[in-house]
């Protein structure tokens, strides 16, 4: 994947217009460009955004849960509409939430306080690489914070992930980094930022994808059931896992695996699909897979999602999740940023 470094003079928009002028391999350009943007999903986005904006604490960080994971799925809602992240109306909420990640990892490159949020501050720190100019990215902050580099955190992030992982007998991950056994959630979740990283440019082990591919493929049914955890028929039926599981697949270029076919095929025949329980968790997951598995799907599903959040979204532009409205926002949001097609994590593999 092309890495453009931003350098103040080419912005964020102008290196997506290059990018997008090349021909790609992964997708067309009608997909890649899609077509115009529902008026809906505008006002959804930019309503959503301004609350965004008007609760991020002064570190950078979103009142409520004040966890990394959120902050992660927050930057990302603002990277995802191509707003310019380095001379656009939310250029600081970018930068200081930026600032807030690297800030808050530890010594041994861990984003606390758990893996689910190691894996999504990953991410969003992947997305923003190669967008944001690092040449500003802490003026004005006390010399006494840490400064690393956007690609110096990423790497000890990697390696975090990966000396875990190693430890696990499963091959995969779970809350702790010290953790032995593994669940497909927070592993999909640690995979998704690993995957980011890679497609980013960074180094990420082949054998660290592919122990965790086939730590999803012991938990996937011919049925397109994925476990949760233990192997299969434990934890109940659940679209989400189904749907994260297709996600890793795409992404991770398993689309051939029998494993992925099952499952891509489980969640395009339950498009009126509603989950009972952490709805935005998978709002969030069903968007990227339909967008990555059955593009008509997906265009179908997100034409029912954007009419359904436009109904639910409050008068501040809020949405209450399960984990704060600074979860439930960005979640929301992620879920119909597909329609701007600016990320590259949401390229179709």
């Amino acid at each position: 994947m092309l890495n453009f470094r931003s350098t103040g003079i080419v912005s964020a928009k102008l290196a997506f217009s290059l990018l997008c002028a090349l021909p790609l391999q992964a997708q067309g350009p009608s997909v890649r460009l899609g077509s115009e943007i529902p008026a809906e999903v505008d006002s959804i986005y930019e309503r959503g955004l301004t609350y965004l904006a008007s609760t991020q604490d002064k570190d950078g960080s979103w009142r409520g849960r004040n966890e990394l994971g959120v902050s992660g799925l927050c930057l990302m809602a603002f990277l995802a509409s191509g707003e310019d992240p380095n001379f656009g109306r939310y250029r600081r909420n970018v930068r200081l939430a930026i600032q807030s990640i690297i800030s808050a990892q530890d010594e041994n490159g861990f984003y606390p306080n758990s893996m689910y949020h190691h894996g999504f501050a990953m991410l969003a720190l992947a997305e923003a690489y190669g967008a944001v100019d690092e040449s500003s990215l802490w003026n004005g902050v006390d010399p006494k914070k840490k400064k690393k580099s956007i690609a110096e955190s990423l790497e000890k992030a990697i390696e975090l992930a990966r000396s875990s992982q190693k430890n696990n007998k499963w091959g995969a991950w779970r809350y702790s980094p010290s953790a032995t056994d593994a669940d497909t959630s927070v592993a999909g979740a640690v995979l998704m930022g690993l995957l980011a990283c890679r497609n980013a440019g960074l180094a990420v082990p082949d054998e660290a994808i592919e122990n965790a591919i086939n730590y999803m493929k012991r938990n996937t049914a011919t049925s397109g059931f994925v476990a949760y955890s233990g192997g299969l028929g434990g934890g109940g039926e659940s679209m989400a896992r189904s749907s994260v599981a297709a996600l890793v697949y795409s992404v991770s270029h398993h689309k051939e695996t029998e494993e992925y076919k099952s499952v891509i095929e489980h969640i395009t025949g339950k498009l009126e699909h509603e989950e009972t329980g952490h709805r935005h968790y998978f709002l969030y997951y069903m968007a990227q897979a339909l967008f990555q598995g059955d593009y008509d799907s997906w265009v179908q599903w997100n034409r029912k999602t954007a009419r359904m959040l436009s109904e639910t979204q409050s008068d501040d532009g809020s949405f209450t999740g399960s984990y704060g409205d600074a979860y439930g926002t960005s979640m929301s949001l992620l879920a119909l940023a597909l329609n701007y097609k600016f990320l590259p994590i949401y390229e179709r593999f």
